[in-house]
């Protein structure tokens, strides 16, 4: 895997989470589920932000793994 490659699928990962955990805050904070008499239709935007979020958390990782990879390779290098 290229290492452009590699950044740009996390970079891809890291916006869409943050998309989808804006649309599920959206969600949360709508008239409609804050008075529904449905508690899933807050549970299930919750459970989502909490996908987002480890989305986030995993695409961070694979970006700083690319970023200590390039260091690594700058040091053989040098």
């Amino acid at each position: 895997m290229q290492i452009s490659s590699a950044l740009g699928t996390a970079l891809h990962g890291i916006q869409k989470g943050l998309t989808g955990m804006d649309k599920n805050a959206a969600k949360i904070a709508s008239v409609e589920a804050f008075n529904s008499q449905n508690p899933a239709d807050v549970a299930q935007p919750l459970v989502d932000m909490q996908n987002n979020r480890l989305q986030v958390e995993a695409s961070a990782k694979v970006m700083k793994t690319v970023d200590a990879t390039i260091g690594s390779l700058i040091d053989v290098v040098a």
